[in-house]
């Protein structure tokens, strides 16, 4: 492919400072002994985090592409590897918390080298086409592991009996502070175009803009608050099975499932752990932390359900989004023409096209400028570690 040179280099190297730069912020309120917690196989220790993050940059610009450049150790190609199984052995997931070498400070310092290196690349490069879309790729991709970060933090202090505090983020937009009134959206049927069009940045899981044909339906113009979904716990929706999927009833009884992620009955008033500690159930916030099946119950017991991901996004202009990720009922599955890159980048999306539902929208601890409305963010039905809500359809 022909080169061709960046128009602004000091732009892309000032949003890839930025960028790497968030990253180390999300992590200083941390403690040093919380950067290697793996409490569960889902969450990753924070230390983990930013190495893998700097692993792609050594791992798929420097090495390939920068003339000399020394690798910073051999060994952390196995201990910061994925899942990349094109680029070689590494370590088992559930096994990243029991790496207490390398140690936070050799982890620092190799954000830091790799970071020199990279200014020194960007500066001094011509670069192609083809090279700036894995640079771009990278920086989304470090956007994504800021957001895990932030949910894998929680889940670290919020399993901690004393209930850290991490910091004071707000964990609901102020909009949420009212009571809703079930306002539904009506949209109409017929043909509706659907995935990622224009000139910036989408991941290869969003192209393949397509048609599809719509019945009618009513969508909720808010979330789901915590009062609605108490409602749903005291009229006994984790005790009737006919609510559930079978596999969410096997959850509900294998797990002994009451609640939300994070929700604790205490002295008979139900609590919740948030980033800034442990408080009352604010009444009209959004309920966040139910995993799809909970999600699905609750449709269930009003009469409703959960929007396709294609009335969402024919939708999504007529309400605000953004504070928590979205359930849909949608498979996570490919569009049509969906195509899947050559070698590693390739594993990067379509292996995971199985098994597992679509989120739309972004939540409170997606960076900044990271999502758009035909981002598909993908998680198996069970999980409701992450930001996570309801909207209802009807």
């Amino acid at each position: 492919m022909e080169a061709v040179t960046i128009i602004n280099v000091q732009a892309l190297l000032a949003q890839y400072k930025k960028i790497r730069r968030h990253s180390e912020d999300i992590c200083r309120p941390l403690q040093t002994e919380d950067y290697v917690v793996q409490p569960i196989v889902d969450v990753s220790p924070p230390k983990w985090h930013l190495g893998h993050t700097t692993w792609f940059f050594e791992t798929f610009i420097l090495m390939p592409h920068f003339s000399g450049y020394t690798e910073f150790n051999p060994q952390y190609n196995f201990v910061f590897n994925s899942y990349y199984e094109t680029v070689g052995a590494r370590v088992v997931r559930t096994d990243r918390g029991n790496l207490s070498r390398p140690s936070v400070s050799e982890i620092y310092a190799y954000r830091s080298y790799v970071d020199k290196q990279m200014e020194k690349f960007l500066e001094n490069t011509q670069l192609s086409e083809e090279l700036c879309v894995v640079i771009e790729l990278g920086l989304n991709h470090e956007q994504q592991h800021q957001e895990l970060l932030l949910t894998d933090i929680k889940y670290i202090l919020g399993h901690n009996p004393l209930f850290p505090v991490y910091n004071n983020v707000q964990e609901s937009d102020s909009k949420s502070g009212v009571a809703s009134e079930e306002k539904f959206i009506s949209i109409p049927d017929g043909i509706y175009e659907i995935g990622f069009k224009g000139t910036g940045f989408s991941f290869d899981n969003e192209l393949g803009r397509h048609k599809k044909y719509l019945e009618a339906f009513d969508i909720a113009s808010s979330l789901v608050n915590n009062a609605e979904y108490l409602q749903f716990m005291e009229a006994g929706g984790y005790d009737d099975f006919k609510y559930w999927h079978s596999e969410g009833w096997d959850w509900v009884k294998e797990h002994q499932a009451r609640s939300p992620l994070y929700w604790h009955l205490i002295d008979g008033e139900w609590k919740y752990y948030t980033l800034s500690g442990l408080r009352d159930i604010e009444p009209y916030e959004a309920v966040c932390h139910v995993n799809f099946y909970e999600a699905s119950a609750f449709a269930a017991w009003k009469g409703m359900r959960l929007p396709l991901e294609e009335e969402w996004e024919a939708a999504n202009r007529f309400f605000n989004w953004g504070e928590r990720w979205e359930w849909t009922g949608s498979a996570y599955l490919p569009y049509p023409r969906y195509s899947k890159a050559a070698g590693a980048i390739g594993e990067y999306n379509g292996k995971f096209m199985v098994n597992q539902m679509v989120l739309r929208g972004g939540s409170i601890a997606t960076p900044e400028g990271h999502s758009r409305y035909t981002y598909r963010n993908f998680f198996h039905p069970k999980h409701q570690w992450q930001f996570s809500g309801i909207r209802l359809v009807k």
